[in-house]
């Protein structure tokens, strides 16, 4: 069976870098290790906060970094951002490209320089072999266009991320089933956070069931998004527990499943099985079928 050791779970997303844990960080990371948090990935918005992101995993053996330009931030892209981005990638402790795609909620960024930043990067991921989170705020029809050109490509195809086990995430995922299982024809997976605890989503507690649990992630995206009953304040990477818990109670499984079920997704989506001591010589597909 599964061995998952010292991982229980896993903030696939979290922005610890961000100076809203400038005073507490050290506790903040602390309270996640005592919620049973054993990896945190923490993804860059733009090159300041990727070389942040690194110095900080360089110092938490627990934190791991995606490097990428957020689209709300796409006007700083050029040839010497995508070069620097390759030089960070780089980095041992670099595990995705990321947060990288297409936001039309703040329309800080004219959506043909956040689409050109997004394309970009997705050929940087395949030319490196490592996988993209994608960040989609009212874009998902747009993001999905990008998307289903960029996995039928000839540079995709032929590309070492199209011999991994996955090849991206769908980051605060917001989308209806139709996406969801084109997603998931596309080698992707799906990851969720708060938005699933509070009391009004109703749609996202109606998905839920029909999700695949093998093709899913726990997320905080801290400091925002911050779940139930903590919903206003900070987020934190410990309140990721809430977050499985939530989903336990949604699919009828318990707290363990779901974290088990989700880390060894994650494990294997940021290629750290080995690093982790996760044996899969007897089971290499998921948990629960």
């Amino acid at each position: 069976m599964f061995r998952v050791s010292p991982v229980t779970l896993v903030d696939s997303h979290c922005h610890l870098d961000l100076d809203q844990f400038d005073a507490d960080r050290d506790e903040v990371m602390a309270q996640a290790r005592a919620a049973g948090v054993g990896l945190i990935v923490n993804p860059g918005i733009d090159l300041p906060h990727c070389r942040r992101a690194i110095e900080l995993a360089d110092a938490n053996e627990e934190l791991y970094v995606a490097v990428g330009i957020h689209p709300n931030s796409a006007d700083q892209f050029d040839d010497h951002t995508l070069a620097d981005l390759r030089h960070l990638a780089a980095h041992p402790k670099v595990v995705a490209i990321g947060e990288i795609g297409l936001d039309f909620y703040w329309n800080k960024v004219a959506a043909t320089v956040q689409q050109d930043a997004f394309v970009r990067q997705l050929d940087l991921a395949a030319e490196l072999g490592l996988p993209v989170i994608i960040h989609s705020r009212d874009a998902n029809d747009a993001v999905a266009d990008v998307l289903r050109t960029w996995v039928h490509s000839a540079a995709f195809q032929h590309s070492r991320l199209a011999q991994r086990p996955y090849a991206g995430v769908l980051h605060a995922y917001s989308g209806g089933l139709a996406l969801a299982e084109e997603a998931y024809d596309w080698n992707f997976v799906l990851s969720l956070g708060g938005p699933v605890t509070f009391r009004n989503a109703h749609a996202l507690h109606a998905l839920l069931p029909a999700l695949r649990l093998d093709r899913l992630m726990l997320e905080t995206d801290a400091p925002y998004l911050t779940p139930h009953p903590y919903r206003g304040q900070r987020n934190t990477p410990g309140y990721v527990a809430l977050v499985c818990e939530q989903i336990a109670k949604l699919r009828g499984l318990t707290a363990a499943q779901v974290a088990a079920q989700t880390s060894v997704t994650a494990l294997r989506f940021y290629g750290l099985e080995d690093r982790f001591g996760v044996d899969f010589s007897t089971h290499h597909a998921a948990v629960f079928p």
